[in-house]
């Protein structure tokens, strides 16, 4: 298994790029697959233009998927202090016993102690440590779940500039998501519909799936305020048989292994074996992939395009090569390509 690289990778230089506001996308496609496609091809340098449902066009009989399953919960939470004030809640884990780390907004720092009032009823208290914008919530012995369920909104990101709608339930999910816990959806998987996976198993291309919670780091830059580098935090995963057994077939008979998305980079590579497969088993991953990286297991990357400063900017860096995906990110500019989680495709072959 392979050891966490953490902030000393933080400080390898990584392209930035100049995006114009109107290319951010604030909507899902009225279709998922019918996003746009960018293939990339790190042997030849050749960048192409598709539609996301022409990727089997792309992939060969034999070629495996591997998917994060995980399921975004409603983790945003819109309170009041008893003396009126909005505070915004970000919750950063599902809460266990009751309680559960958090991000907050307001215009005055939260202290313990103080009772948030909830939109639907009920109230949350601030237990834990307070500072730099984070502090722990108490559901006070309360279901969490059914709590989170009637006052918990869509975690939006905070590129998309409007309210959650209800579309956003269904549209801001994968349709394989499965194990609830991630404040942040897997974005490059928004792409698929059921349909498209059963045409892509038709033809021969098969896939697994893992799991990994994602956390707040999607979002949040590799440098603070001052310039200082910032190790990504560390997030949660498993790996059982069916993705172990997958794998090895997928090697067995030549196939190629296609991450959807950096989790499922990151957690691949946190638990190669060292001969191009997997071991299965569960825990935290801190790894940060930047350019340098020696890949194990990962053979083709299937991403949306993102933030520049991020961690998962430096890990698409790393594995097309810096000039190859600065040149790819340039030309997804010009070429109007839309940008981040409700955005468009890239696949790095």
């Amino acid at each position: 298994m392979k050891a966490a690289q953490q902030q000393d990778g933080c400080s390898s230089p990584v392209f930035e790029y100049e995006l114009p506001e109107e290319l951010v996308a604030q909507h899902p496609p009225a279709r998922r697959s019918d996003s746009r496609l960018m293939v990339v091809d790190r042997r030849s340098g050749r960048i192409s233009d598709a539609v996301f449902n022409e990727l089997g066009d792309m992939l060969r009989p034999g070629d495996t998927l591997v998917l994060n399953d995980s399921r975004v919960f409603p983790a945003r939470l819109l309170t009041r202090r008893a003396t009126g004030g909005r505070v915004e809640l970000l919750l950063l884990e599902l809460p266990r016993s009751g309680r559960a780390r958090s991000m907050y907004k307001a215009s005055r720092p939260l202290r313990e102690g103080q009772q948030l009032l909830l939109e639907n009823g009920g109230r949350v208290s601030v237990v834990g440590p307070v500072q730099s914008g984070r502090c722990v919530v108490d559901f006070g012995g309360d279901d969490a779940a059914s709590i989170l369920e009637t006052n918990g909104h869509v975690p939006l990101p905070p590129y998309i500039k409007r309210p959650a709608v209800a579309d956003d339930k269904e549209r801001y999910q994968t349709v394989y998501a499965d194990r609830q816990g991630s404040v942040a959806a897997p974005t490059a998987g928004l792409h698929f519909s059921s349909g498209m996976l059963a045409e892509l198993g038709d033809r021969g291309i098969r896939r697994c799936s893992l799991t990994l919670h994602v956390g707040p780091a999607t979002f949040l830059p590799l440098r603070n305020d001052l310039g200082d580098p910032v190790a990504p935090e560390e997030e949660w995963y498993e790996v059982g048989e069916e993705a172990v057994s997958a794998v090895r077939r997928c090697r067995s008979d030549g196939g190629r292994l296609v991450a959807v998305g950096t989790t499922s980079v990151r957690t691949m590579e946190t638990v190669a074996d060292g001969e191009r497969g997997l071991l299965r088993g569960s825990g935290t991953t801190g790894l940060f992939i930047s350019p340098g990286y020696q890949f194990e297991v990962v053979d083709a990357l299937l991403t949306n395009f993102h933030l520049p400063g991020t961690s998962l900017l430096q890990l698409v860096a790393a594995f097309a090569g810096r000039e190859l995906a600065a040149h790819a990110y340039n030309e997804a500019v010009r070429r109007r390509y839309r940008f981040y989680s409700y955005g468009d495709a890239m696949l790095v072959l």
